[in-house]
């Protein structure tokens, strides 16, 4: 069995397709009107979204009584870095933190001034996984009002922007499935990565079994899927499920590096290229590949962004891009 290498994923619910065209498995549309929900707009220094009153969470510094956001949202320039922010819990997630997550997403691609978002989480772990405790009392692991954007509020979601997983400590089960949902995945070199579902009776149903197999070879994502066992950060590397190792302690500041290269090209080629390339390795027949392709090349070429960049080349100046 041929798998591709390039990260893919399945037909997403509720993607918009490029109008006069048919929807592509696996990508959101390009562009499209910003915005998935109608969530408040977000301020320019660090806040919060989506915020829960979850037990053990501290309240936030000078608004006595307010609970501490799930998930941290700030902007760096044009860059967002998205933070969970359980760390008592080892970031697990509850249905509060994949609707405060799915919400920071919408934001994400709502902003035209952000170009690329880094998903990292608070403490030593990124994330164990799903909130087992809650799902044991009946609770879910996905956001009430947006099903569809499946298990914490990432996994399912037509994410538009570049999205870049920082990956401290442990990726586990859902913490897995959640650094896979992401374009990019930088870790740093004491990081592991697993699928434990298996040790629990459950399955890595937010596609860790899916996604998994795209990416690295079939037998190595057999073995972490039927031994449950996790791989260090340099076999990931290997495997190339991650793209860049870093010092522990330092993938937040390797991926905003990264990051900043990725957002000094311009917005629109960049959908478009995370489009495609989903597109690609989801299993896109070749002809539909090639039809959109040229539909992209055509919008692309037809855009501001693609006359200036063409003349700050002829006048030998840094482009300024303008996402249109």
């Amino acid at each position: 069995m041929t798998t591709p290498t390039v990260p893919g994923t399945p037909a997403v619910p509720g993607a918009t397709a490029v109008p006069g065209t048919p929807d592509v498995p696996g990508t959101p549309a390009f562009p499209s009107a910003p915005g998935t929900a109608d969530i408040p707009s977000m301020p320019d220094a660090p806040g919060a979204l989506g915020t829960a009153d979850t037990p053990g969470t501290p309240d936030v510094p000078g608004v006595p009584g307010a609970p501490a956001p799930l998930v941290r949202f700030e902007r760096r320039g044009h860059v967002a870095v998205l933070t969970l922010d359980r760390p008592a819990v080892r970031n697990a997630v509850d249905s509060a933190l994949a609707a405060a997550l799915g919400a920071a997403l919408t934001e994400l691609d709502r902003d035209p001034a952000l170009r690329v978002g880094v998903l990292t989480g608070a403490g030593p772990v990124f994330c164990a996984g799903a909130d087992l405790k809650a799902l044991a009392a009946g609770g879910v692991v996905h956001d009430p009002d947006h099903e569809e954007w499946g298990f914490a509020g990432i996994v399912h979601h037509p994410v538009r922007t570049p999205l870049i997983a920082a990956v401290e400590g442990a990726a586990l089960g859902g913490g897995l499935e959640i650094a896979l949902a992401c374009d990019l995945v930088v870790a740093a070199e004491d990081a592991r990565f697993g699928l434990p579902e298996v040790t629990r009776g459950l399955l890595a149903g937010a596609g860790g079994l899916i996604r998994l197999p795209r990416l690295v070879p079939v037998r190595a994502a057999m073995e972490a899927a039927l031994t449950g066992e996790p791989v260090s950060a340099a076999t990931a590397r290997q495997w190339h499920l991650v793209n860049r190792l870093a010092p522990p302690g330092h993938a937040l500041r390797a991926a905003l590096e990264l990051a900043e290269r990725v957002a000094a090209h311009a917005p629109l080629s960049l959908q478009a290229a995370k489009r495609l390339v989903r597109a690609a390795s989801g299993g896109t027949s070749e002809d539909e590949l090639w039809r959109v392709n040229a539909e992209l090349s055509a919008r692309l070429l037809a855009s501001r962004d693609a006359r200036e960049g063409m003349t700050a080349f002829a006048e030998r100046r840094p482009p300024v891009w303008h996402g249109c």
